[in-house]
């Protein structure tokens, strides 16, 4: 199993070529920080330099939302959809995760997550189900402690009365730096079924660069937590560094993977990951002259953007942004933005936190006005089902 695991590993590394840089905040940023200083209302990419023989989707999309699948949710932070049908959704201060019905929208309490110590933007962030759930029924769920910020898993039994359908939490990784601030916190699981967490630099910029940290990096896991086969720094979990806050991943068709990232003052980033890369900050915020960094696919000012939550369909990267108050669409040769990004939903429904492919042309969007930073208005939060293209 493991010797197959590194042929999968390998065959990654090789398409996984011609990458990028980064970071942004925009509601999740540093104390202090100011404005945008470049001009505003505009967004940047990077002129087309993928394989001459991927096509591009479309240069102009469209979006149209279909319904409100469910409302009234409090600080939802990650989505998880069930191969049965329904989607899991974790609250971020309240610790618990809640099972919607996305027919009907009824809402059913699955269980607290014991251990999360909600503060800031710290709290019970991302989660993800085992690559082998229909056999082991396992959950995965990135959580700040009263110490951390780590990874745990809990055996889901949908038999169980609601509010006691999760079991005892098994702590696969931990000793994430935790902070007020810049807790990453996106876990999902590859095409080569190992485990990805987006983490930040807590606050202090300097464990970005650092790859002896866990901060501000890009890590890659076996399910039960150990440094995965093939890393680019062996022996060590840490896939690619230099990034101050990771909260979207995501893979193309060709299993390459691409992560949002936010930015500071001035440049959030769209950034294609390549093992071993190093993305900038603090050194770099957005595209920076040499080679010492990747440089990211796109670029927005930060009141623009803050992005968290990335899916890929059809040729696309979508993009949920914070502070943005927007669905970005990023058409895609390579990794390379095609064309430049286009912006939907803009103030339609406030803060967007999380996107996830829904299957025919759809996704499942999350706003997240009820995170301390949004304006909460009757019904939010809620999660949204959207036809995109």
């Amino acid at each position: 199993m493991i010797v197959q695991r590194r042929v999968v590993t390998a065959v990654l590394a090789a398409t996984a070529l011609l990458m990028t840089a980064g970071c942004s905040s925009g509601g999740e940023r540093l104390p202090g920080g100011g404005g945008s200083t470049a001009p505003r209302g505009t967004a940047t990419a990077t002129a087309p330099s993928g394989r001459a023989s991927e096509s591009a989707p479309p240069a102009k999309g469209s979006v149209k939302v279909l319904r409100t699948v469910a409302e009234g949710l409090k600080t939802p932070w990650g989505l998880a959809p069930l191969p049965g049908g329904g989607l899991l959704v974790s609250s971020r201060n309240d610790g618990t995760i809640t099972r919607v019905d996305e027919k009907t929208g009824r809402e059913t309490l699955v269980g607290t997550v014991s251990g999360v110590a909600p503060e800031g933007e710290g709290g019970l962030l991302g989660i993800a189900l085992s690559p082998g759930f229909a056999s082991d029924h396992m959950i995965y769920a990135y959580f700040t402690s009263a110490s951390d910020n780590r990874i745990v898993r809990m055996l889901y039994d949908a038999g169980k009365p609601a509010g006691e359908q999760l079991g005892a939490p098994d702590t696969v990784f931990k000793g994430i730096p935790k902070g007020f601030i810049h807790n990453g916190g996106r876990i999902a699981f590859g095409p080569d079924r190992m485990l990805y967490a987006g983490t930040g630099e807590s606050g202090d910029r300097g464990l970005a660069q650092d790859r002896k940290s866990l901060g501000g990096k890009i890590l890659r896991l076996t399910p039960e937590g150990e440094p995965a086969p093939g890393n680019p720094f062996p022996g060590s979990p840490v896939y690619s560094y230099g990034h101050r806050n990771v909260q979207g991943l995501a893979w193309d068709s060709r299993q390459r993977l691409f992560a949002s990232e936010f930015g500071q003052d001035t440049w959030d980033e769209l950034n294609a990951i390549v093992p071993g890369g190093n993305y900038g900050w603090p050194d770099a915020e957005g595209r920076s002259s040499g080679s010492r960094f990747r440089d990211p696919v796109a670029e927005w000012h930060t009141d623009e953007a803050s992005p968290s939550g990335i899916a890929y369909v059809d040729g696309v990267i979508w993009m949920a942004a914070l502070k943005g108050e927007r669905l970005w669409r990023v058409p895609l040769r390579g990794t390379s933005a095609s064309a430049a990004p286009q912006a939907f939903l803009t103030g339609e429904y406030g803060r967007l936190r999380t996107v996830v492919p829904a299957g025919g042309g759809k996704v499942w969007l999350v706003t997240s006005n009820t995170d301390g930073r949004g304006k909460p208005k009757k019904g939010d939060d809620r999660v949204l089902e959207v036809s995109v293209r």
